[in-house]
């Protein structure tokens, strides 16, 4: 934005740099590239303690952030460009002339709500102040959802797209690049921009990278900034860092240098750290190999080290030592070190020094906890607890009365073409890449079914009507035989008209299993894990509590969710799971069928516990996983039996898994920055998700 007319006192210039200092604290502002997008991302969510309300939060907030600097009774138009205080192109309009009348201003979604996916809506991203911006309401709405596109001069339409002016792009390119680190997917930079992504990756555009450079950021951004990182009442708690420093953007995506207002990137230091020394191997495994080396020296200071395999960069380090892992056994492998420092000069690679797996002779553990689920007159399915290997396990053999059956990468196993009413003995070994085989686990029995099935046409078993697209219905198939979907289609009825129907050929559900669909919109981690079948956010997969959905077989209606042609909220912000008692589709919605529980309830998506399947009493009855708050090195749990821990950050990505048990109940969580994760912890066939929170 333009800075000959914004201009604040140095007092406040030096409040700035004070906060913006102090919020950063913790932040390893020495990565680079995607490790420096998730230090920023998660300080960004974290910070944001206080979420405002669209109305009238959003409103109070612009009358206080968007005071124009030369005149407190007016707040700034974005998109305008003329001085008058009328008409759809001024830059000004007075502070209290804010409605969605003709004349007025209002909240500018610089971040299309309809583009976001799923749809920004009203509250969360669709009401986060670093992004809403008053506009006047003609031109807000000529600007509509047209994505942002490259132009010149005044704002207005171009090719298709939206062009917000000279003074303004570099506003609406740190706002994107806020919205996304702040909500990852929903807000894609290519999902509201027209750009390529080639050369910075990561679906950020060079659209807005060029804005970013070409208009700089102004005193009336930091403004804004300043004010949300405040205790205020309309104050949200987080800042947008590409206006604290835009060149952060550079340094994580590339393009041409923005300003480094912080004077610790763009430096004139241009020379290079010294080659680190002594470099040493120890502690070499199967997989994995110590390396260490003596620190490098440098006129400024040296920021982080990348470490070498056999020429290709492994990855990169503060300290003066680092573990190799994934090494193949018995493979010699050359290992050097560079030494970089924060202006990215890079010393040469220290001389390669040759290190060599240790041969792998170990056999992994004895699988353990083999239960026998989903029991039919011709099969069953085994389930066992992981097994651990010095290396790494790569799959498992089942064998059947002591032939082998088959094999599987998996902790389950399905096996078919058995006869009715017969018992059969079942054991499990597990196996390593260098084929070391653990014994056969002990012998568990299984038997068949006499072939009566429990029910005779599939049925709908769960469903959930949840926030932020957290939507799933699940269709159970106790028939006793696996059943092709071919014939079965589910479709939504909203207002007594049954809409365009999903058909399920192509799919199938094994004997006594069920079936999910979810909305592929949705971030659930456990409805991500467990659907079979993601549908986009189109009908029947868009729900509300009003709508009825049914299943239907040949397109003839078999079962329902909701009595047909009402018009109540039935379902609105609840799950409703089918009693055990029942087997059989029901074509009349009938309530004492179902089990109400609160909204966004999902841990029992994905498994349906009926009289075969030998989950009635829970692992996770008397699970406990402490401190949290965790300021330490380790987390613990209190378990009955082996469990597998995975752990994501607040984008979705693992960052860590161990499989524990009741030998060793904790997992080494030192190397997590401070911030949210999510821990999911499987067992069985049973899953559950809970927050942790590392200070």
């Amino acid at each position: 934005m333009k800075k000959n007319l914004l201009f604040l006192s140095l007092f406040l210039v030096s409040i700035i740099s004070y906060a913006q200092q102090q919020y950063y604290n913790g932040v390893d502002l020495t990565k680079e590239g995607l490790d420096l997008k998730q230090e920023l991302a998660t300080k960004t969510i974290n910070a944001h303690i206080n979420f405002l309300s669209y109305t009238p939060g959003v409103w109070e907030a612009l009358k206080i952030t968007d005071l124009n600097p030369e005149n407190s009774s007016e707040v700034l138009l974005i998109y305008g460009f003329s001085d008058t205080t009328s008409g759809e192109t001024a830059r000004r309009r007075g502070v209290n002339d804010n409605s969605g009348d003709q004349g007025d201003w209002n909240r500018e979604h610089t971040y299309a709500k309809s583009l976001g996916d799923p749809n920004l809506g009203s509250t969360g991203p669709g009401a986060d102040a670093h992004h809403l911006r008053p506009s006047d309401v003609s031109y807000n709405s000529q600007r509509g959802n047209l994505k942002f596109a490259d132009g010149s001069g005044d704002s207005g339409s171009v090719s298709g797209g939206w062009y917000p002016g000279d003074e303004w792009k570099g506003d609406v390119a740190r706002m994107m690049m806020y919205m996304y680190i702040r909500y990852g997917d929903q807000c894609l930079p290519n999902g509201v921009g027209i750009g390529n992504n080639a050369n910075a990756g990561d679906d950020m555009i060079d659209l807005f990278l060029e804005w970013n450079v070409e208009d700089p950021v102004s005193d009336f951004e930091r403004q804004r900034n300043t004010y949300h990182d405040s205790n205020a009442t309309y104050a949200q708690g987080n800042r947008n860092p590409f206006i604290d420093n835009a060149y952060l953007a550079t340094r994580i995506w590339g393009g041409e240098n923005a300003i480094d207002s912080w004077g610790i990137y763009i430096t004139s230091d241009d020379e290079a750290p010294t080659v680190p020394t002594n470099v040493a191997l120890s502690n070499i495994t199967t997989s994995s190999i110590d390396v260490s080396w003596i620190a490098s020296t440098d006129n400024e200071s040296v920021s982080k080290y990348e470490v070498y395999v056999d020429g290709t960069l492994e990855g990169q380090t503060s300290d003066v030592n680092y573990t190799i892992t994934g090494l193949t056994p018995n493979t010699t492998y050359a290992i050097s070190v560079l030494a970089k420092d924060l202006a990215s000069n890079k010393s040469a690679q220290s001389t390669a020094i040759n290190g060599t797996t240790t041969t792998d002779t170990t056999s992994p553990t004895v699988p353990t906890n083999i239960t026998i689920t989903n029991v039919s007159g011709t099969s069953f399915k085994v389930n066992w607890s992981a097994s651990t290997d010095d290396t790494a396990v790569v799959g498992y053999d089942i064998y059947i009365d002591s032939s082998l059956n088959g094999s599987t990468s998996t902790t389950s196993y399905t096996v078919n073409n058995l006869s009715l009413s017969t018992t059969y003995s079942v054991t499990v070994l597990a196996k390593d890449s260098a084929d070391n085989k653990s014994p056969n686990s002990s012998a568990i029995n299984a038997t068949t079914t006499d072939g009566a099935a429990l029910a005779n046409e599939l049925f709908f078993s769960e469903y959930v009507e949840g926030g932020n697209y957290r939507k799933a219905i699940e269709i159970a198939n106790l028939t006793g035989n696996t059943v092709d979907l071919s014939a079965y289609s589910v479709a939504r009825q909203s207002k007594g008209t049954w809409e365009t129907s999903l058909y399920l050929s192509g799919y199938s559900i094994d004997a006594d299993d069920v079936f999910v669909i979810t909305n592929s919109s949705t971030t659930n981690q456990t409805l991500i894990n467990e659907s079979d079948l993601g549908v986009a956010n189109s009908t029947p997969m868009t729900f509300n509590g009003d709508d009825r959905v049914g299943l239907f077989k040949n397109d003839v209606l078999i079962d329902i969710i909701g009595d047909i042609d009402g018009t109540s909220n039935f379902g609105k912000d609840i799950t409703l799971r089918r009693k055990m008692t029942v087997t059989n589709p029901n074509t009349t919605y009938t309530i004492n069928e179902w089990d109400e529980y609160a909204k966004d309830t999902v841990d029992g998506i994905g498994v349906y516990y009926d009289a075969t399947a030998n989950t009635t009493s829970s692992t996770f009855d008397t699970f406990k996983m402490y401190p949290n708050p965790n300021n330490a090195d380790k987390l613990y749990f209190n378990i009955t039996k082996q469990v597998e821990i995975k752990i994501y950050n607040t984008l979705g990505k693992l960052v860590k898994s161990d499989t524990l048990n009741t030998n060793k109940n904790n997992i080494d969580i030192s190397n997590l920055t401070k911030g949210v994760y999510l821990i999911k912890i499987d067992s069985d066939n049973q899953s559950i998700t809970k927050k942790l929170i590392k200070n």
